[in-house]
C-alpha cells in the first residue's frame, strides 16, 4: 500500500507525509536490510503510488520479480494514519477493489522458487478478498508441501473483517504452519472457539502440528512455546515515538534469527531488538536496522559516533 501520515487529526487538514506500507513489505525490507534475500510477492495498480511502491522495496534489496501490476484499472491500495494521543494511532483502510485484493494464487505461487527457505503470510491478506485468502491458502500449502518454513504472523485488523470471518479464514492455514506468531488477543483466532485462556490456546495449537508460538506481548516482551516448554524475553526499553510497525519489526528479527540457526533465546533477543529500533523512530519500515546497528541500543544515551 501506500501511506499517508498525518501528525494530528485528519479532519483538521494539514500535511501529510507519504509513504509505502504493509506487514508483508515491512517484514521484507527488515530482513533485507539484515543481509538476509527476500522476496515479495502481490500486486500494485498501474499508477504512481504503485509505483513508489515497487520502486521502495527494488531500492531497500527486496526481490520484486515477482510483484505485479494490475493493468484492469484497480488502483494501489491506501492506508491513512493520524496520530491522536501520545502514541495512540488511528488507522484508516482504503483496499476495497484495491489491485492487492485481487491477487490470485498465480501471482505468488511463481515466486516459490527451490532455494526458498521461509513463507512468511500475515492475516491481513485473507481479509482482502475470497481471491486473497485462496492466494494464501494455496502459497501456505505449496510451501508446507516443498518442505519450506510457513510463518503465519496473524496481525488481526479489526476494520478489515469480523472476528468470526477472520477465524474461518485462518482455520485451515494452521494445518499448514510451522511458525504462527500472535499477540495475546489475537491467539484465539486460529482455534475453534472463542474464550479459550493462553495456556490451553497454545496447547491446542502446537496439538496442530505448529512446532513454535511466538506471543507479542508489547512492552512485556514476548514468549516462544514449543512442546519442550516456554522462553521469555523481556522487551528492551526505548523511547517510544511511534508503535506502529513495532509487531512487523518483531517478526523480522525473529525469522532473521531463524535463518541465522539462532536458537530460540537469540531469536526473541533480536527480535525485541529490532522491534525496539521501530518503535523510536517515525514510520512503519523507516527505523529498521541493518545488521551492523544492531548493537547500537547498547551504546549509552547521548552517544555520538563518530
Amino acid at each position: 500500500m501506500a501511506a499517508l501520515r498525518a501528525p494530528g487529526a485528519l479532519r483538521l487538514g494539514g500535511t501529510l507525509g507519504l509513504s509505502v506500507a504493509g506487514a508483508e513489505s515491512n517484514v521484507a525490507i527488515g530482513l533485507a536490510r539484515l543481509g538476509h534475500r527476500v522476496r515479495w510477492a502481490g500486486r500494485v495498480g498501474a499508477d504512481e503510488l504503485g509505483a513508489l511502491v515497487l520502486r521502495t522495496l527494488r531500492a531497500e534489496g527486496v526481490d520484486i520479480d515477482h510483484a505485479g501490476t494490475d493493468d484492469t484499472g484497480r488502483p494501489t491500495g491506501l492506508l491513512l494514519t493520524e496520530l491522536r494521543l501520545g502514541t495512540l494511532t488511528r488507522v484508516s483502510y482504503y483496499r476495497a477493489g484495491s489491485a492487492g485484493s485481487a491477487v490470485t494464487p498465480a501471482d505468488v505461487l511463481p515466486a516459490l522458487a527451490p532455494e526458498t527457505r521461509v513463507l512468511h503470510l500475515t492475516g491481513i491478506t485473507p481479509a482482502l478478498s475470497p481471491s486473497a485468502a485462496e492466494a494464501v491458502l494455496a502459497a501456505a500449502t505449496a510451501a508446507r508441501d516443498a518442505g519450506v518454513t510457513v510463518c503465519l504472523d496473524v496481525n488481526y485488523r479489526s476494520r478489515l473483517w469480523t472476528a468470526d470471518r477472520a477465524r474461518t479464514a485462518l482455520r485451515p492455514l494452521l494445518a499448514r504452519t510451522d511458525l504462527l506468531i500472535a499477540s495475546e488477543d489475537e491467539l484465539p483466532l486460529v482455534l475453534e472457539r472463542s474464550g479459550v485462556d493462553e495456556p490451553e490456546a497454545v496447547r491446542s495449537v502446537l496439538a496442530e502440528g505448529v512446532g513454535e508460538v511466538v506471543v507479542k506481548r508489547g512492552a512485556r516482551g514476548a514468549t516462544t512455546f514449543t512442546a519442550e516448554g516456554a522462553t521469555d524475553r523481556a522487551a528492551i526499553q526505548v523511547g517510544a515515538v511511534d508503535l506502529v510497525g513495532a509487531g512487523d519489526a518483531f517478526v523480522a528479527g525473529y525469522l532473521s534469527g531463524l535463518l541465522d540457526g539462532a536458537d530460540i533465546p537469540a531469536r526473541l533477543h533480536r527480535a525485541v531488538t529490532t522491534a525496539a529500533f521501530t518503535v523510536a523512530t517515525r514510520g512503519d519500515w523507516e527505523g529498521l536496522p541493518t545488521r551492523d546497528e544492531l548493537g547500537l541500543l547498547d551504546q549509552p544515551d547521548g552517544t555520538t559516533i563518530r
